[in-house]
């Protein structure tokens, strides 16, 4: 038996409370074990003493997932006391052994009189502890926008020069095509035909770039994307399609001309917002390419100071600031810039804040990685979902097959407990990344085939404005094009926009797709045939093949729900169906 590769903690993700009745054991195992069971029970079931007799009995595990080197057995729980005590049972198919907290014992070993056990124990589920998101972001269909490059509403005079909007070309950083809040709002329709539910918006805060992350001011509008009026009238047009909207909030670092920081050039050591940031130079020189050894900042970049969140002043202030776009623009979701590395305690304060006065407002961060401090129930609800991107990215740049992409979105599922999985915000693209189309080499057969996927796989899909055209565009600057509406408006992209339109209608027709358990199938003769069906427990599965094999594949079932490349009951390579099986087909 590999012990090496079996591991258990008594907490998250590893033991969890799915709701307020019950809780959900995993276990790590190499995939040398045969079978797993867990021997559990009130811990007070043999009295209210440590050292009563206590046996416990026995339940067993399932695989739930396979990882590329193990297996993750799971056991959901319903303690009738609110307690449970526990410990495993595990086999190779030659040896069994025992595994409590300090370790694995054979069965003499366990059973020795005079043994002091070492159970796991999960105390008591508390309903304030259970992790609960927002019940309406698994459900959400968000659809991102930089306000700069979706539409240009207001043809007032703007603060900048702007270049020609049809003219996506050489984008420089510091270019402005003068979108804004007014152009949303008037797109709004187009949103809701292509079954939009969500808008996230990059920061619409006062600054001096196209993007605004280097915000001035966390109370003003960026003039040149209009009022608070327009904003309010933005949020409950919206609001009135059933489209939900979120902001971006930048508390990580601030921009130059934010107040407090020029009170700290001005004074020094002797402004009261010395300890809003974290400078170790003073005086600090006249010209700055590089913060090393100068003030922390953003990635090191001048014009990106760096907030102490540790400062309660700080945590207070925009405390303050969250409040009032809650209260009075009645946002629905907040989602923090490089949000892996303000304090966990300026997070938890925020939380409690606004939760508060709107339970159900969705805080979400900007993390890269796995997210498992931050995704504890007190801080954010969830977290873009970069290692999916990353997992679908690698199964066609490295022509891995089936089996591989598998144990790679199925270590994404396995960090987190169940309710977060659904909550998790994936995408194919954003701002600060390669749009896919181009990442897909122009390819349309494999820019389909990954929506399929973003569409049928748990987590709360997310479109990037114009990948519903497939609209090309390189690392950023390239990425933030500005959308082509006069291609759109000559229907140059209806084949493209009435795809993605049935995809998002197929997530929202089958609730399978969004929280249903995840059955994988593999074929040797055709590796890299994608095959999973989705299923909650009916009669049926809705299954999904994405042939990015070089052969044609077969497809029962005559329920074609989606497909692209289908000839008869032949899926081509390139191809992709979505059909609704009966269970028996499922299992042929």
């Amino acid at each position: 038996m590999n012990f090496a590769a079996i591991s258990h903690r008594g907490m998250s993700p590893d033991a969890y409370a799915l709701n307020e009745n019950e809780i959900v054991i995993n276990l790590r195992t190499g995939k040398d074990i045969t079978a797993v069971s867990i021997i559990h029970d009130d811990p007070f079931a043999g009295g209210a003493t440590g050292f009563a007799a206590w046996d416990g009995h026995a339940e067993p595990m399932t695989i739930r997932r396979e990882l590329r080197h193990h297996f993750l057995w799971s056991v959901t729980l319903r303690p009738k006391y609110k307690r449970e005590q526990y410990y495993f049972s595990i086999t190779d198919g030659s040896d069994t052994f025992f595994m409590f907290e300090d370790g694995f014992y054979t069965a003499d070993q366990a059973n020795n009189p005079g043994r002091l056990r070492q159970y796991y124990k999960f105390p008591w589920l508390n309903p304030s502890d259970v992790f609960a998101p927002p019940a309406w972001v698994s459900d959400a269909i968000w659809y991102q926008i930089m306000p700069d490059r979706f539409r240009r509403g207001d043809m007032a005079p703007k603060r900048y020069p702007l270049r020609k909007w049809e003219d996506p070309k050489n984008i420089h950083f510091w270019d402005f095509y003068g979108g804004d809040l007014k152009g949303i709002t008037e797109k709004l329709p187009y949103l809701h035909d292509l079954g939009i539910t969500g808008i996230y918006m990059t920061p619409i805060f006062l600054s001096n770039s196209n993007h605004k992350y280097n915000t001035f001011s966390y109370d003003e509008i960026d003039p040149d994307f209009g009022t608070e009026e327009d904003l309010i009238t933005l949020v409950d047009r919206a609001h009135s399609l059933g489209i939900k909207v979120m902001l971006d909030a930048v508390f990580n670092h601030s921009g130059t001309d934010f107040a407090p920081w020029q009170d700290v050039v001005k004074k020094g050591p002797e402004s009261r917002y010395w300890d809003w940031f974290f400078v170790q130079q003073w005086p600090l020189p006249k010209l700055i390419r590089g913060t090393q050894d100068k003030f922390y900042s953003f990635a090191f970049t001048g014009m990106m100071p760096k907030l102490n969140t540790n400062n309660p002043e700080v945590a207070d202030y925009f405390l303050a600031r969250c409040k009032r776009w809650v209260e009075k623009w009645h946002i629905d979701g907040i989602r923090f810039d490089v949000g892996n590395e303000v304090s966990h305690s300026f997070l938890k304060h925020l939380n409690r804040g606004l939760k508060a006065i709107q339970p159900d407002l969705f805080l979400l961060g900007e993390i890269w990685h796995d997210s498992s401090p931050w995704l504890q129930g007190d801080e954010y609800d969830s977290t873009m979902n970069y290692p999916f991107l990353q997992c679908l990215n690698n199964f066609w740049l490295d022509k891995q097959d089936s089996r591989q992409l598998m144990y790679g979105l199925n270590q994404c599922y396995s960090m987190y407990p169940e309710q977060v999985n659904h909550a998790l915000f994936n995408f194919l693209d954003t701002h600060d990344t390669m749009r896919v189309f181009t990442r897909c080499g122009g390819d349309k057969d494999a820019f389909f085939q990954q929506l399929t996927l973003l569409m049928t796989l748990p987590g709360s899909a997310c479109i990037y404005y114009g990948t519903e055209i497939a609209l090309e565009g390189g690392n950023d600057p390239d990425c933030r094009r500005p959308m082509p509406w006069h291609r759109i408006e000559k229907g140059e992209c209806d084949k493209e926009l009435a795809a993605n339109a049935d995809l998002i209608r197929l997530r929202k027709a089958y609730p399978q797709l969004r929280r249903g358990e995840i059955l994988w199938k593999h074929f040797e003769e055709v590796p890299r045939l994608i095959c999973y069906g989705r299923n909650m427990g009916e009669s049926y599965v809705i299954a999904v093949y994405i042939n990015a094999d070089s052969k044609p594949v077969t497809v029962l079932g005559d329920n074609i729900l989606f497909s692209r490349g289908l000839e008869g009951n032949f899926l081509m390579p390139g191809g992709v169906a979505v059909v609704r099986q009966e269970a028996w087909e499922w299992k042929k």
